[in-house]
Parts: C-alpha cells; structure tokens; sequence
C-alpha cells in the first residue's frame, strides 16, 4: 500500500487555495480540541493541521449526522474513493485537495485514514462492546490514527512515539466515552462494555432505567466508571512521556491535550461519576487559561507536569470522540 502520493499533473495555485479555504472553513465551525489546539501550533503548521483535521471532522459527521445508515455508509465509502486517489494519483475534489497536497508534503501513511474510516463504518452496526479488548480495538482505529498522522507531520513517527501517542489518544477517547455515557446512550451507543458491567453486577436495563427516570447513578455503575476513568487516567499519564521526546512545538499540543483529557476525568470525579445525571462540564474562562498556561510553559520551556492532573483545566470537548 503506497504511503506517498503520485499525481501526474500540478493542481493550479488557485483551486489549492480555494480547497485549503474550504478546510480551514470546517476546521473552524467545530469549536474542539484539534482546533483550540491549533493556536499553539507554529503559523506553517497550522494549514497542514487545518487538512488533516478537515477529513476527520467531515469522515465522522458523515458516520454521525447521515439520515440513515445507509446514507452514512454511502458517503463514507465516497470518502475512501478519495483516500485511494490521492495515493494512486487519482483526481480529488473540494478539501481533498488540499489534503493531497499535505500527504505529499509530509509524506502521510495512507493507513491512519483507512483506519479512521473503517471505525466509522463500524459505528453504524456495532453500537456494544463484549469486552474492554474489543472497546480498546475499536480505540485503536477511532482514535489513535489521528495522534499517528500528526506524528508524522512532525516528523517523529516511529514505533516508541506511536505507543506514547496510542496510550494519549485511547485515553482521551475513553474519557470521552464516561464523560458522555447519557449522551451516547440517547443515539443507542454503550461503550460501557458488557464484561465490565457483569463484573460490577448491572447490565445496559440498569443504565435505561436510570436515565429514562433521571435517577441518581447507582453505586455498582458508579463503580465501574470509577474504575474505567483509573485505567484511562493510567494511559494518559504515560502517554505524557511523550511531551520530552517530540519537537517542542509539538510538545505544547501534546501537553494540552493530556491536561484535557486528565481534567475531563477529574470533572467526573467532582461529581462522583453520577454520570446518567448529570454531564461534567468547564467554564470557557478555564479552557482559556488552560490554553494560555500552556502556551507560556512551551515559551519558557518544555511543558511540564507532576501527571497527577490535579493544575490541570480541560478545554473543549466537541460531541465526536476524536
């Protein structure tokens, strides 16, 4: 499978602006992470970023906002027509363009993209998870290709790099997922998965019935949250290894998102993960201070953190899971 792309013949400067436009257009009518993030990035990264996060943005509401499945999979399968043309030199269109030209640039590996839309795929048919294997495989193609292709626009993708990444993507998705368990349960998703409500003695009928009736969560789901936000928190902060080891415009993006996804978990906590009541949530004042500190930690010097998630401030948290 090619990772480069090959086209015979130069886009003209004119329809590579208009494309680089339409994804800076998407990138900014989602007010989350990938795009809070951006303004840590230097200005020559931040197109680039604006590509990648583009495709993302539009891949998953095409799988979430489609009027049925089939529509969504007509449209995702449109989108992978795409991948594959602008590795085999194929004609693209509209942000593909742009994209194209970035995955020449950096030289992109295709699999990321392929992975992010099989996820997708998946997302229309598969709405539980059996066990924790089977929720950490779904993780590995929804989340953490994204932290894979923004390693290689650093230029710092190799194996040690990708399981730093993997365990902050994976983290980050997790928290997501406790963070909304009322939100995903009203369009029929439980990635709370089947094995770990057994063990906690509870089954998806509980989670029903204590949303529907806007009860307080029950102890044993309480439990089980408790438990999934520890192992999350766990990857988090071992993926912040990751801060000391890429370059350091990078390492401020890394940290923000690592004291994101820390704090989200510790929202949870502050409600004592009565989560089928009540969602966590943070004021813009703090995301805009989490955005400024880190900003100065990363002109002073490397960001920094004791991993205990205890400064830190979550930003933005869109409704998808990337």
């Amino acid at each position: 499978m090619s990772s480069t792309v090959s086209v015979s013949t130069p886009v003209p400067d004119r329809e590579l602006a208009a494309s680089r436009k339409q994804c800076r257009d998407i990138a900014r009518s989602h007010y989350e992470n990938f795009v809070v993030a951006s303004v840590l990035l230097p200005r020559r990264m931040r197109q680039p970023f604006y590509d990648v996060y583009a495709f993302c943005r539009a891949a998953d509401d095409a799988a979430d906002e489609s009027a049925s499945t089939a529509a969504a999979n007509e449209a995702l399968a449109s989108f992978r027509i795409s991948i594959a043309n602008i590795y085999s030199g194929g004609e693209v269109t509209g942000p593909f363009v742009a994209l194209a030209e970035t995955v020449r640039r950096f030289h992109l590996p295709r699999k990321p993209f392929d992975d992010l839309l099989d996820a997708f795929v998946q997302d229309q048919t598969v709405h539980r998870y059996r066990d924790e294997s089977m929720l950490l495989d779904y993780c590995c193609r929804s989340a953490n290709p994204v932290g894979r292709i923004v390693l290689a626009l650093g230029g710092c993708d190799t194996e040690s790099h990708f399981r730093l990444s993997d365990d902050v993507c994976t983290g980050l998705q997790l928290a997501n997922f406790w963070q909304d368990v009322t939100r995903d349960f009203a369009i029929g998703r439980v990635y709370l998965p089947e094995s770990v409500m057994q063990r906690h003695g509870f089954d998806a009928a509980v989670l029903a019935e204590t949303i529907t009736h806007s009860r307080p969560t029950p102890a044993c789901v309480r439990d089980a949250i408790t438990e999934q936000c520890d192992r999350a928190r766990g990857r988090l902060r071992r993926g912040r290894t990751l801060v000391a080891t890429v370059p350091r415009w990078l390492a401020a993006d890394v940290e923000l998102f690592v004291r994101g996804g820390l704090a989200t978990l510790d929202a949870i906590a502050r409600i004592q993960y009565d989560v089928l009541r009540y969602r966590p949530k943070v004021s813009k004042r703090k995301q805009a201070w989490l955005v400024a500190s880190t900003f100065v930690r990363g002109v002073m010097g490397r960001p920094h953190g004791n991993g205990t998630g205890d400064e830190a401030i979550a930003p933005v948290t869109g409704g998808s899971h990337q």
